[in-house]
């Protein structure tokens, strides 16, 4: 088995993932975040202005609240899949390589 292979198959499997994955989260939570602020501004100039009275002020810092802890559990949801993909390829290549050397068929385990 050729070490150095090894690890660059790895290398290079967890990092096509990562690439893909990363530009999807990033997409994501810039525009995500974006609304966050957007609201945000738009609740301190209502509170300014007095357009959000004290009777209604709770009301909508909760739903900025709502929104950060959405975005936060989505993005957790995000990350765990992408670790998912990283673990199942990286153990694909691991079992595949062991395979080929030890001229057995493995059947590779996958976290689902």
């Amino acid at each position: 088995m050729d070490l150095e292979q090894l690890i660059s198959d790895i290398k290079d499997a967890a990092s096509k993932i990562l690439k893909q994955d990363i530009t999807v989260l990033r997409g994501y939570s810039e525009r995500q975040l974006e609304a966050i602020a957007q609201q945000a501004e738009f609740v301190s100039v209502g509170i300014a202005s007095r357009q959000i009275t004290k009777e209604t002020e709770q009301f909508f810092l909760d739903g900025l609240e709502d929104m950060a802890l959405s975005f936060t559990k989505t993005l957790r949801g995000l990350l765990m899949v992408t670790i998912e993909k990283v673990w199942n390829a990286i153990v694909g290549v691991l079992w595949t390589a062991i395979s080929k050397a030890a001229g057995v068929a493995l059947p590779v385990p996958l976290i689902t």
